[in-house]
């Protein structure tokens, strides 16, 4: 980039951008400080920054993980159209860390059903938050109706000072400013699906049987929620997807795009209307016949699926239902939509990614035998006929989850732990070959 003929200017440190994201409307914003470095005339203006806790984090990388600048210039005449409405700006993820706005005050603690170690994890994390920490604690009634949990006289006594709610009658939406979750990933998707719009930070400890997506130990619970209290922590912004099951003749499936389509304008809420933590799967159900079902991008008939089925998953469920039907495991700050068909009955059918934002509509063909049946994170099972349509994009609300050490740590961690990516034993040196390349070498160099 010529800087001084061409316009083009290295931003510097002093010009970092905040962005504020209304995950909470009380309480928390988002600092996305840029960090990006200039090599298009060699440049390497940083804007180094070390994080105030080594424990959550390291020294800030220095060069953004994505190689387009957001003022890029093509050549001497083209450039990005800066027009903001259209425009994405992806941020740097080494930079995404916790603000807190004020102290919270609120936090909305998950517990895995039907487990006596989380009880025990529970009443501890509980008692030890409201004595200590004198915050408000919001838990699920259900909890307390748990049978590992009825008969316990310390969660008796618990239930007395703190608030509690039902799934499908009360409604979370800022009162909580922060989340904790013990158990294992599924306390994660219960606690996405409890927020619909905006989501608080959420800070998951592993006690479930994988723990992909919960990083923390409870052993020392103790400092790790005080860090995170403090606003020491990085965070994974885990973009969600916005589905939308528009029946036929309704007023919905008139709208042009998805993204249009208000909460308030669907007809019920709860069933048709949903942000989608992992991912949206259509499958034939109980039919012996394959399902047949078009699949639309960007208002383009891509393909007809014929198989058992199709999944459309986040990057963060790529790791999921995905994964093992074939997809690529997508890194969760990707910002991309992954397609992946379920036993097509066609050898070259085979998993892709379109980026994030694009709308993706799928509908029964008409050539079908049979409807399909589509789930939403394995819930809200609904059946889906001809003239029916399951709209789905990104979601502007993503889930802000806690790191424990940084988003690319947390992430190979787990896929090496949890999924034992990459695992085999190790391939038996031969000396004789070894001593053999270095006598080469050796003879080579006199």
């Amino acid at each position: 980039m010529d800087r001084q003929s061409n316009g083009g200017r290295r931003k510097s440190n002093s010009e970092s951008e905040s962005m504020d994201l209304k995950l909470n409307d009380k309480m928390v914003k988002f600092n996305m400080d840029e960090n990006f470095t200039d090599e298009s005339d060699g440049g390497s203006s940083v804007g180094g920054v070390k994080r105030r806790n080594a424990r959550f984090s390291r020294t800030r990388r220095t060069k953004s993980l994505y190689g387009v600048m957001p003022n890029c210039k093509f050549g001497r005449c083209g450039t990005i159209l800066d027009d903001s409405a259209t425009c994405l700006t992806i941020p740097d993820p080494g930079s995404q860390k916790l603000n807190w706005n004020k102290p919270p005050l609120t936090v909305l603690i998950i517990k895995k059903m039907h487990d006596e170690n989380a009880l025990f994890a529970f009443t501890q994390l509980v008692k030890w938050i409201i004595q200590e920490k004198n915050m408000v604690v919001y838990v699920e009634k259900a909890v307390f109706d748990d049978a590992v949990c009825t008969g316990n006289p310390m969660c008796q006594e618990l239930q007395k000072q703190i608030q509690t709610f039902e799934e499908e009658k009360d409604d979370l939406t800022n009162k909580i400013d922060f989340v904790i979750c013990l158990g294992g990933d599924g306390t994660l998707l219960y606690a996405s699906s409890l927020f619909q719009t905006s989501m608080p930070p959420v800070m998951a400890f592993n006690m479930g049987s994988l723990g992909f997506l919960t990083p923390f130990s409870f052993h020392d619970y103790k400092e790790q929620v005080t860090q995170v209290l403090e606003g020491n922590a990085g965070l994974l912004l885990r973009s969600r997807l916005k589905c939308v099951i528009c029946r036929k003749d309704s007023h919905i499936s008139k709208i042009p795009h998805v993204k249009q389509i208000q909460r308030s304008q669907s007809t019920v809420q709860s069933k048709s209307h949903m942000l989608v933590f992992n991912e949206v799967v259509v499958d034939r159900g109980q039919s012996p016949y394959l399902s047949n079902i078009d699949l639309y991008v960007e208002g383009r008939l891509v393909t007809t699926v014929q198989g058992d089925g199709l999944i459309i998953s986040t990057p963060t469920g790529s790791t999921a239902y995905a994964v093992a039907a074939g997809a690529s495991m997508v890194h969760p700050n990707v910002p991309a939509i992954v397609i992946t068909p379920i036993c097509p009955h066609s050898l070259s059918f085979r998993p892709v990614v379109v980026p994030a934002g694009a709308e993706i509509k799928i509908m029964v063909s008409p050539e079908a035998r049979n409807s399909v049946w589509v789930s939403l994170d394995g819930r809200n099972r609904q059946e889906i006929f001809q003239g029916d349509s399951v709209r789905i994009t990104t979601a502007q609300y993503p889930v802000p989850s806690v790191c424990a050490k940084d988003q690319m740590d947390d992430w190979f961690e787990s896929l090496a732990e949890c999924l034992h990516w990459n695992v085999r034993k190790p391939q038996k040196p031969m000396p004789g070959l070894r001593e053999s390349s270095s006598t080469n070498s050796t003879s080579d160099s006199s």
